[in-house]
Parts: structure tokens; sequence; C-alpha cells
């Protein structure tokens, strides 16, 4: 018998009841008019909260406490193939383009650390739509934070080569106070990852107090005094020039005292000069894989 030859291959068939690429697309178009009508929703709820509120608060818009437990939900919620950075990046939007539209405000950026990296930093969490002012040094974004109504100041979490201390321009009680620690959630390769303060004026109940910043002028500032407190807290220190004092901005995480770290700075032949509390964060957090890990500072 002649063998027959198979008819040429038409591709693999659609299983029973599987969509066509035209059904999923339609799911997709779904689901985005359903995501553009929550965020028209959350705006009407935004218009009624500035009704409410009749301008009651002062200072930012900007909660940082709420802020802070926002993003840490989002990371421990989040799954599937969706980029935790993309997730991150939307919902930091959402959050400062409805802040602004409460009350506007600018972002006045240090860029003494690298242009690049604070931009990165400032766009990523404040989005386009806030303005950008941009600063060479902590000590002028300051100043401009200080001179406004609500806006923020992003500077550099670490020292910068050269640089005077910014911090004890915190201290009087009318003055801005660091109001965060950015980014919120910490990670390898995070797109913002530049560890920025924000400072500001915030209503005292906004703010977030599981870290305290506290300005310490200190004599008698060296390499016993850095090794006694490096164990206990972060600290940026800039050494005074013309004697062996320094300006200290110290971190108390939660269960450390600020007690504690100035008799640790004692005990290594140091002497307290003054210090004044200059404002508070929350604590760090870092996501390892896919968990949520709270740091100590």
């Amino acid at each position: 018998m002649p063998r027959r030859t198979p008819p040429p291959d038409a591709g693999p068939k659609p299983l029973p009841n599987t969509p066509s690429l035209a059904d999923l697309r339609r799911e997709i178009d779904r689901i985005d008019a359903a995501m553009h009508r929550l965020l028209m929703e959350r705006g009407e709820i935004i218009d009624r909260l500035i009704r409410a509120k009749r301008t009651e608060e002062s200072g930012s818009a900007f909660r940082p406490a709420r802020e802070a437990e926002m993003m840490r939900r989002l990371v421990e919620r989040h799954r599937g193939i969706l980029p935790l950075d993309t997730a991150e990046s939307i919902w930091r939007v959402i959050i400062a383009t409805f802040t602004y539209v409460q009350a506007p405000y600018a972002v006045h950026a240090d860029l003494s650390s690298g242009d690049a990296a604070m931009r990165d930093s400032a766009r990523f969490h404040f989005g386009f739509t806030v303005p950008f002012v941009a600063h060479f040094g902590a000590a002028a974004a300051v100043a401009a934070v200080a001179r406004s109504k609500g806006d923020l100041a992003l500077v550099p979490a670490t020292l910068v080569a050269g640089a005077e201390a910014w911090w004890p321009a915190l201290e009087g009680e009318a003055e801005p106070k660091i109001i965060a620690r950015l980014p919120f959630v910490e990670r390898a390769d995070h797109p913002a990852g530049l560890p920025v303060f924000v400072i500001s004026r915030s209503a005292p109940d906004a703010m977030v107090r599981e870290v305290a910043a506290w300005s310490v002028n200190v004599a008698g500032w060296g390499a016993a005094a850095a090794r006694a407190v490096a164990p206990l807290t972060d600290v940026l220190a800039v050494p005074d020039r013309v004697s062996d004092g320094a300006a200290l901005l110290v971190s108390v995480p939660q269960g450390r005292t600020f007690e504690e770290i100035t008799a640790a700075l004692i005990g290594a032949g140091a002497s307290l000069r003054s210090a004044a509390l200059v404002g508070s964060h929350a604590t760090r957090y870092t996501v390892s894989g896919s968990r949520l890990v709270a740091s100590s500072r």
C-alpha cells in the first residue's frame, strides 16, 4: 500500500476554553480602564479630604509615617512577574502627586553627591509633577526649605567630602526637621538607592519616631570616640578645623537611648558641648529575596 503523506503541520491547536490573543487583550484593556477609574476615584476622595481639612494642618502635606507603612505593605503583598521596582515607582508617583494636589510643594535637592543619583532619587520618589529645584550643597537646600511653607529638601544621608555640617540649622524649634530617610524600602540594585534624608516641616502627628536624629557638638572627637559609638548607631561627623571638636548627626534607633550613646562618647574621652533633637524617621527596611527585613537603624 502506498504511504500517505501527512498533512502540513498547521501548528498547535488551541485547547478548549483557552482564550485567544484578542480575548486577553480585551482583558488588559478592561483592567487598564478599571485602574484609571480607581485613580480618578482616589482623586475625588482627595478633593473631599482637602475640603475636610480646611487648611487646618501646618507644614508639609507629606506624611512620612503613613507613607513608610504604605510602602512596607506594598512590598509584603507584592508577587508575580511585575518587577517590585516598577510597582514601587508607580505607587510613589501616585502618593507624591496626590500629596502635591493637596498642598503644592517643591523638592529642593542637594546635588553635591552627584547629579544623576540625586535626580533619580527625586524623580523615583516624587515623580515629574512636583517641581525640582537643584542646589549645590545641603545648606542651600535646607535654607530654601526653611524659607518655604511646605517644601522638601533632599540631602545625602552620607558625608560629602569637604562639606560643612548642615544639621545644626535644624536645631531651632521653628526650623524644619528630618522627617524621613529614603528609600523607604532598601534592596540591592534599587533604581533610586542613594540614601537621602528628607527635611521639611511636618505636623507632629505625621512624624514617624522609630529613629531619632540628634545634632550633637562634642569636644575630644577622635578615633577612640568614633570606635566607641560605631556599634551603637550611625553617626555623621564633621570635625572642627581649628579644634579637637566635631559636629555629629547621631541616629538613635529603637532599642537604644541617647544617654547610652553619650555615655559611650564620654567613656572614650569626648565631652558634650550641646545636643538638640533635629528630627526622626522610619526604621530602615531591606528586601532580601522575597522577605522584608527590619534593620535596627
